[in-house]
């Protein structure tokens, strides 16, 4: 299997480091907008091309598939090209910054028949794989998820403290991980309404939000997301349920006591994104839909849509 990937950032060489430990996988191009750091990240991982366009990796025949860890507002518009190209494609979260995009996303997908899945990374950590199988096996049923999305994030840098080109976004990136992963375990989003603070006067965007979701089993969730929490950083999850708490720390998992969960043997990895790219090389390789596919993930995008709109009329 023969990968090209696209955004040689900090996030896609995480993809790069969970994908050498994936058998018959060989990274053959590596694409960013500077060329001297595709050209370098191509060395690190021994790829034999680099370049600074999309195209140029879409139009070789050494490369089955790619990798998108571009920014948001490129996502849906490379993915639909990836498709047409002949290629399959993993788009990071988010789908696209749009619900109409996320639509012609789906399209493109069903017209074509490639497979085309998104980076909902908390349906493989480890820790949330741990819950759904006991909401799937009957033991275990969500009536309250309480979730904290926080970073400082007041200059536009990645998470290796570098420049970055573009704005990132608390509502269609970091809300869309919990939104999915709500419907994930506890079904499909019937109400969600959602506030924000004040705009950043440089950035253009809103540095606090809170989110409030129902799902169709009357389950609910509360998210609140922040760019302004200086520390701890992160993302963390407690699901409250009819038979037990658990508190979600990416792949780490815990009681409500705070009592260690031994997730380790839950899969055959403890990294959710290496995990997740397994899950795109298999399904490549088996022909079938993966989790994650764009039409498993597409209503995660409906309610995002709502959600802007609902702020947007203030």
């Amino acid at each position: 299997m023969r990968i090209a990937l696209a955004g040689a950032g900090a996030f896609g060489e995480k993809h790069l480091d969970g994908l050498k430990n994936i058998d018959g996988v060989e990274i053959t191009s590596i694409i960013s907008r500077r060329a001297e750091q595709a050209a370098a990240v191509a060395e690190k991982y021994g790829a034999k091309h680099s370049g600074t366009e999309l195209e140029e990796a879409l139009a070789r025949d050494d490369v089955d598939a790619v990798i998108l860890c571009t920014p948001t507002q490129m996502h849906a518009a490379q993915a639909i090209a990836c498709m047409k190209a002949g290629k399959h494609v993993q788009v990071e979260i988010p789908l696209a910054d749009s619900w109409a995009d996320s639509e012609e996303v789906l399209r493109v997908q069903k017209e074509t028949g490639k497979v085309c899945m998104v980076g909902h990374t908390r349906r493989f950590n480890p820790s949330h794989q741990y819950v759904h199988n006991k909401i799937t096996g009957g033991e275990f049923n969500i009536q309250q998820m309480d979730v904290q999305t926080y970073f400082f994030r007041r200059k536009n840098m990645n998470a290796k403290g570098e420049a970055r080109s573009w704005t990132d976004h608390l509502l269609w990136h970091h809300a869309a991980h919990t939104v999915d992963l709500f419907a994930y375990q506890a079904g499909k989003i019937v109400k969600a309404n959602a506030v924000e603070g004040p705009i950043h006067p440089e950035l253009g965007i809103a540095m606090d939000m809170s989110i409030q979701l129902k799902s169709e089993t009357g389950a609910i969730c509360t998210l609140s997301l922040s760019f302004n929490n200086d520390g701890p950083l992160g993302t963390f999850f407690r699901y409250i349920g009819d038979t037990a708490t658990y508190i979600a720390r990416y792949d780490d998992l815990v009681n409500g006591k705070e009592e260690p969960i031994d997730v380790s043997n839950v899969d055959v990895s403890m990294n959710g994104i290496e995990l997740q790219d397994r899950e795109f090389i298999a399904a490549i390789r088996e022909g079938r839909e993966p989790n994650s596919s764009v039409a498993q993930v597409l209503d995660c995008y409906r309610v995002l849509g709502e959600l802007e709109k609902q702020l947007a009329a203030g």
